[in-house]
């Protein structure tokens, strides 16, 4: 039994617009992970369960090893086809906003998203939920957005409805977000959703296979590279970071998604609490930043990286030069280098 944690009200409110909806549109977050595209295709396949029309627009690409999950095919990308996606959200009665906090985070799509005239909902696990939808069901205690979909769904009574396709994206995310359930998984209730997806049908040693064994050799070499040639590592402030050029990623024919895990194994070597990596795209310069303990990532990410996110996973962006962006957080580290070394 799980606990009924989204209160009695938001599910009504929720179930209420679900039977009024006819188009319904789903949206995540800008470089989206295995729990936004979880969430979104989770979501995307029990509302087609039940014969509704639905889209999942994304602000861009997500990684090649979650192109398998079904349905990924079918995601509009507002980056390649913005007028289809502006159509669809504009006529759009429901939108689903998951896995993200705030408008910032879908990028080009902000506009079209807040401009639209349908009943908004959020869900999410992200601490501080802006309030650009309506009806916000936000649990930061959740380990992840794609349990928040299970519960949901539940919740509106429609367990029955969950098919094979809805249980392998909603597992998925489920395992991307607490990296194959080795942090943020100590609820004894995840295990209880597992043992219910497996019994819908999903092989969970093959979805971690389709994720975590699904990579190029190049994406070996560039990690390679990045540990014995740009890790830096500060004993003293229990810290490690990793910069990666467009250059450098160019190198190794690095693809979306490449560099996805790199900034947790840091944290494998012995004291240290707090990693980062800061990697630069054609855009902006992207920064992902981990910790173990008590250590809360996520106020550094806001203050600043114009970001946010958990207290151990949060991200964030830089736009002044990688050397810049080194030599501020070279510059910051000493603020937290008490905090860093507690215990």
């Amino acid at each position: 039994m799980l606990t009924k944690i989204i209160p009695e009200e938001k599910i009504q409110q929720a179930k209420k617009w679900l039977d009024e909806a006819e188009n319904i549109v789903i949206v995540s977050h800008s470089s989206p992970d295995g729990d936004a595209v979880g969430s979104s295709l989770g979501l995307y396949h029990f509302f087609y369960s039940i014969n509704k029309n639905v889209s999942v627009v994304l602000p861009d690409a997500f990684p090649d090893f979650l192109a398998w999950i079904p349905g990924s095919s079918e995601i509009v990308l507002y980056s390649d086809h913005r007028e289809k996606a502006d159509e669809l959200l504009a006529s759009a009665d429901l939108i689903y906003a998951v896995d993200f906090n705030t408008l910032s985070r879908v990028n080009d799509m902000k506009d079209a998203v807040d401009k639209a005239t349908a009943n908004k909902i959020l869900l999410d696990h992200h601490p501080f939920p802006g309030h650009f939808c309506q009806l916000i069901i936000s649990h930061p205690e959740i380990a992840s957005t794609c349990e928040m979909v299970f519960r949901l769904i539940c919740r509106m009574g429609y367990f029955e409805k969950i098919n094979l396709p809805c249980a392998e994206a909603i597992y998925t995310g489920m395992m991307t977000d607490t990296g194959a359930f080795t942090f943020n998984s100590s609820n004894a209730e995840i295990y209880i959703i597992i043992s219910e997806l497996i019994k819908k049908g999903i092989d969970k040693d093959q979805i971690y296979r389709n994720v975590y064994n699904n990579y190029s050799e190049d994406r070996f070499r560039m990690m390679g590279f990045a540990l014995s040639k740009k890790m830096r590592v500060y004993p003293e402030c229990k810290t490690a970071m990793i910069s990666l050029t467009k250059e450098e990623l160019g190198k190794f024919n690095c693809k979306k998604g490449d560099t996805e895990g790199l900034v947790n194994i840091p944290l494998s070597i012995k004291g240290i609490v707090f990693s980062a990596i800061f990697r630069e795209e054609k855009d902006a310069l992207r920064v992902s930043l981990r910790s173990q303990g008590n250590f809360a990532v996520n106020k550094i990410a806001e203050k600043y990286f114009n970001g946010g996110g958990h207290a151990n996973a949060a991200g964030g962006e830089s736009k002044v030069s990688m050397e810049e962006t080194i030599k501020l957080f070279e510059s910051i580290l000493p603020k937290y280098k008490e905090e860093l070394n507690k215990g």
